[in-house]
C-alpha cells in the first residue's frame, strides 16, 4: 500500500476510467497501492457527482470553501481525467436522468390532482377532518 500518500483527482479519475473500461479491480488497486474497495467508491462517486467526486475528502478544507473553489479549474481536471467514452455515458445518464424528472413530475401532478379532488369533496359534504375519539 502507498501508505499515507493520497491520489490525485486526475489520478483517481484515470484509475475509475480504466475500471470503467474492463480492467480488474483488485489489479488495479494493487498497482495503485490503494484498496479495491476504494476503487468502487471512487467509482460510485463519479458516477454520482462525476469529477468532483473524486475530491470527497472529511474534514475542514484549507482556506475554506472559496479557496477549495478556486485552487484548481474543473474544466482542466474534467478534461484531464476524462475517458474517451464519457460523452456518450454523459448523454445516456442525462436522458436517464431526465425521464426519472419526467415520471416525479408525473407522480406529484396525479397526487396534486388526487388531494385537490379529495379536498374538494370533503368540502363539499362538509366532513369534518377527524371524528371525535370513541375512547373518551
Amino acid at each position: 500500500m502507498r501508505g499515507k500518500s493520497r491520489l490525485s483527482i486526475v489520478e483517481k479519475a484515470a484509475l475509475v476510467g480504466r475500471f470503467e473500461a474492463g480492467e480488474g479491480a483488485s489489479a488495479l488497486a494493487l498497482e495503485a497501492g490503494v484498496l479495491a474497495k476504494s476503487l468502487y467508491q471512487w467509482r460510485a462517486a463519479y458516477l454520482l457527482w462525476g469529477v468532483a467526486g473524486l475530491d470527497r475528502k472529511r474534514g475542514r478544507k484549507p482556506g475554506g470553501r472559496a479557496a477549495a473553489a478556486l485552487s484548481s479549474s474543473p474544466d482542466a481536471i474534467a478534461a484531464a481525467a476524462r475517458p474517451p467514452e464519457e460523452p456518450e455515458r454523459a448523454r445516456a445518464r442525462i436522458a436517464e436522468l431526465e425521464r426519472l424528472v419526467g415520471r416525479q413530475q408525473a407522480d406529484l401532478d396525479f397526487f396534486r390532482e388526487a388531494l385537490r379532488s379529495w379536498d374538494e369533496k370533503r368540502r363539499a359534504s362538509d366532513a369534518p377532518i377527524c371524528s371525535p375519539s370513541s375512547n373518551d
